[in-house]
């Protein structure tokens, strides 16, 4: 599948080891770009569902896409609230960001853009995600044994926290991993 991009060297611009993961399972060849240090600030003013796309384009448009290359950014944010919870820094954020998830429905919102040289898409999927109540010992448990730090919201719903705690999804799943691998294969089609 996806012989048409066979004619691009596909370059996935992501630290995100679960994106990685899901792209490959497409069986498509890419290799994996790091790019230096974006500016990730948006207008406080944007709305929150906007604010994972325009990201998500600005690392696309921090890269400078050679001919016969295709470019794919993505930025996820957990809104809730309507409020952006990010990348906590430290394990009491870690801590009081699933506080604020425990028993509550929040928005999984990832921005993705795809380029090459003459075409830029971008799309942003949702996903509402329904927490259950947590504890303070489920809570500490999750923080001191897993890795909260790299995920927006504080949590991968693929580890043990959204075994436990993850009641229930309307929305794709891969959307809250990181990576909305069917939209995203609808648009690598087309091009």
């Amino acid at each position: 599948m996806l012989e048409n991009l066979k004619k691009y060297d596909v370059v996935l611009a992501s630290n995100s080891p679960r994106r990685r993961e899901l792209l490959a399972g497409l069986g498509i060849d890419f290799r994996v770009e790091v790019l230096g240090d974006v500016d990730e600030s948006y207008p406080a003013s944007m709305p929150a569902h906007e604010v994972a796309p325009h990201i998500a384009r600005v690392k696309a448009d921090a890269y400078d896409v050679p001919a016969g290359e295709l470019l794919i950014t993505a930025d996820t944010v957990v809104i809730v609230d309507h409020d952006i919870l990010g990348k906590p820094v430290d394990n009491d954020q870690a801590r009081a960001m699933l506080q604020r998830l425990s028993g509550r429905t929040h928005d999984v919102v990832t921005g993705v853009c795809v380029k090459t040289r003459r075409r830029t898409e971008v799309f942003a999927c949702t996903s509402v995600v329904e927490f259950d109540s947590l504890t303070p010992e489920e809570i500490d448990h999750y923080v001191a044994c897993y890795r909260p730090m790299d995920k927006a919201g504080a949590y991968g719903i693929q580890e043990w926290i959204g075994y436990v705690g993850v009641k229930g999804i309307k929305g794709s799943y891969f959307n809250v991993m990181g990576l909305p691998i069917q939209r995203l294969y609808t648009l690598l089609k087309t091009f």
